[in-house]
């Protein structure tokens, strides 16, 4: 399907059009690119930037790499979502095309399992872990088994009791791609997100952000992520050697750390409106750096030279009611909140929400900046107080 914009600049395809690819899908558009976006999901937020847009699946690679050959794009890219960064990768190898990830890094990058291999051959800090196909003797209590292969909290459990341990493993086995479950230590503390860009091997960290999360069943979706870090420690330095240990050397990176210890790495911008708020924390604008990085653009390093722009800046997320969706009210008054410099509904009427257990359940984000971090929340969080989901119930005929 055709879209507003003009045919002018060159021709990429963005893997997802969903909350996740909002900044970067909207940065292209203003750049005068020519986006060809794809999503199974034909509701997805983000084709409202596209130019042309494919109702696919972004883990199907047969059919992503017909299309971007169909299209004869000049870069492709995953912006936000784990395991689609290898497919680009690979796709974009075999059609000769530019792209900042080896496919053998970016293929390490979207597997916990591998990941946690590598980290522990460099002696990075990481939680203990063990891999398991069924419930064996001695799994700590408490963990989170997950699978290796897998994002957005699917298939994770925060395991309580060992009781709970042979249906999170089934859910695990279910959700994974490679058969199996990991099971890994709960660390205690507060978690940070190190948003970074690499430039032929040189690691330029940029935003430590807070990242504040839900509890179960929601167990470590964020709620929020709020710059200046409290918390910050070596967490710039601990990610900078888990990014060395995995082979990037190029492109954007988002490390998620919890007392010091690395929870995992992606090779990609943040699913959370990362890229965003580092703009407007230090003005540096990652969404344009990655866009440069797909399209095989020069990346300069004045380009990443970082000047806090404000005190505090905070992405706050909403989180909706369960039902179908009839009207969103207040979003006129959370933009009039002082500092509030964006707010962002993720779905149009007729959506039906579930119980909050994914990141994909939330409904929408409100960003904000103030004089210091407790200002910008206090921003956010004011904004969000207006912002109500009229909701119904979800009709069983």
């Amino acid at each position: 399907m055709e879209g507003p914009g003009a045919e002018s600049g060159k021709r990429l395809l963005v893997l997802g059009a969903g909350p996740a690819q909002l900044g970067l899908l909207a940065a292209a558009r203003e750049r005068g690119i020519f986006v060809i976006a794809l999503d199974r999901d034909p509701a997805a937020p983000g084709f409202r930037y596209a130019d042309r847009r494919a109702i696919i699946s972004t883990e199907d690679e047969q059919g992503i790499e017909r299309l971007a050959a169909a299209e004869g794009v000049e870069g492709i890219l995953a912006p936000g979502i784990d395991w689609p960064v290898a497919i680009a990768a690979r796709v974009a190898q075999r059609l000769g095309l530019p792209h900042p990830l080896d496919p053998a890094v970016a293929a390490l990058t979207v597997s916990k399992l591998k990941q946690r291999e590598r980290l522990a051959e460099a002696g990075v800090p990481q939680p203990s872990w063990r891999v398991v196909s069924e419930v064996e003797e001695g799994l700590p209590v408490p963990s989170v088994v997950k699978a290796p292969d897998r994002q957005g909290q699917r298939g994770l459990t925060l395991i309580r009791s060992e009781e709970d341990f042979p249906a999170a493993i089934a859910a695990a086995i279910e959700e994974s791609r490679s058969g199996v479950a990991v099971v890994e230590e709960v660390v205690d503390g507060p978690e940070v997100t190190v948003n970074a860009f690499s430039v032929r091997g040189r690691f330029h960290p940029l935003t430590v952000t807070d990242r504040l999360t839900a509890e179960t069943p929601a167990y470590g979706v964020a709620l929020a992520h709020v710059w200046p870090s409290e918390a910050d420690g070596d967490a710039a330095k601990v990610a900078e050697a888990a990014t060395a240990a995995l082979g990037i050397t190029d492109g954007p990176t988002y490390t998620q750390l919890r007392a010091g210890q690395v929870m995992e790495v992606a090779a990609r911008l943040g699913g959370g409106h990362d890229a965003e708020l580092a703009h407007a924390a230090l003005g540096v604008d990652l969404n344009a750096l990655a866009l440069d990085a797909a399209l095989g653009e020069p990346v300069w390093t004045a380009a990443l030279r970082a000047e806090p722009q404000v005190g505090g800046a905070v992405v706050r997320f909403l989180v909706p009611p369960e039902g179908v969706l009839q009207e969103v009210e207040g979003i006129d008054e959370a933009r009039a909140v002082e500092g509030v410099q964006e707010v962002r509904i993720y779905r149009e009427p007729g959506h039906v929400f579930g119980e909050f257990r994914r990141g994909g359940d939330r409904a929408g984000a409100i960003f904000a900046t103030g004089a210091s971090r407790e200002e910008a929340l206090e921003r956010a969080n004011e904004a969000a107080r207006h912002i109500r989901f009229k909701v119904a119930a979800e009709s069983l005929v």
